[in-house]
């Protein structure tokens, strides 16, 4: 359940949730992610431990595999909606991804998921088609953030605001520590394993889903604000987001793993799951959700 600004929800509400195992995701009227209500913790207690030294001994295995599947996502996107103009990008963009696989360090991989993402912002605007709408110059190839300054980044932002909220409770489902990373380093109150295992799933779920309001003019020049350079969502706009969050988290896919149709909502704790298989010695390799 998410609740969007100063709403309130009895305790009786509250009880019925623990009892299903519903978790609560409080955000400010903006979008962000304040906190969360959940229920007891997971049981699941060696997972954690094998978690926390993976992290401690800086193994990336597994996070070779999140950037690649990553890249490759981004690669799709590109290639199947940017045409000719992004053929140079889309055969670099291979090659990253090959290179991310046998990255030899953190720092060595992560510079490798830099580059990638500059290629892939800067051939971003090829895909939006119908930012004319839209408030200023819709987007000019640059990620920016804590504010967006144009549209796109602000959905792009509020997106994955919604991707880390699914992949939280995804991740305190199967009993992860949403908070002890792979990757990306632990610092206070982020959400490190969250952001690991939103990798893949930003080019498949929050990206699209920008690209679908924005073509398809869910979204107009009337669902943003602009002050003092920064751009955010109306309500509205919010509302707008949302729906077509929901669409595309209802969706359904047939699962290359398991064989069998799932929703992506379905999908995401379904990854986590993999990732949790991987590290208990389950799986022998972890396999990202790679579209084709």
């Amino acid at each position: 359940m998410c609740a969007y600004g100063n709403v309130q929800v009895s305790a009786q509400a509250m009880r019925a949730m623990f009892e299903r195992d519903i978790d609560v995701f409080h955000f400010s009227y903006g979008g962000w992610l304040l906190g969360m209500t959940t229920g007891l913790p997971s049981k699941n207690v060696m997972l954690r431990i094998r978690q926390t030294t993976t992290a401690a001994r800086g193994e990336i295995t597994a996070p070779r595999r999140m950037i690649a599947g990553k890249i490759r996502n981004c690669r799709v996107l590109l290639r199947r909606n940017g045409g000719n103009v992004v053929t140079r990008v889309v055969g670099q963009l291979a090659e990253l991804a090959g290179q991310a696989e046998t990255a030899k360090g953190a720092a060595e991989l992560l510079g490798i998921e830099g580059v990638a993402a500059r290629l892939y912002f800067q051939a971003f605007p090829t895909l939006v088609s119908n930012g004319a709408g839209l408030p200023g110059p819709a987007f000019t190839g640059l990620r920016n953030r804590r504010p967006p300054a144009d549209a796109v980044n602000c959905l792009l932002s509020f997106c994955y605001g919604l991707l880390t909220k699914e992949i939280m409770a995804a991740c305190l489902a199967v009993g992860f520590d949403p908070y002890v990373g792979l990757l990306h380093r632990p610092r206070f109150g982020r959400p490190a394993l969250v952001l690991d295992l939103a990798e893949e799933f930003r080019p498949l779920l929050a990206d699209s889903t920008v690209l679908t309001l924005v073509n398809n003019r869910e979204v107009s020049r009337a669902d943003f604000l602009v002050r003092a350079g920064a751009v955010t969502l109306t309500a509205a706009g919010r509302k707008a987001v949302i729906q077509a969050w929901e669409r595309r988290m209802r969706s359904e896919i047939r699962h290359p793993l398991f064989g069998y149709v799932v929703s992506y909502r379905r999908a995401l704790e379904l990854q986590s799951r993999i990732l949790a298989g991987h590290l208990l010695g389950e799986l022998a390799d972890y396999e990202p959700r790679v579209t084709r």
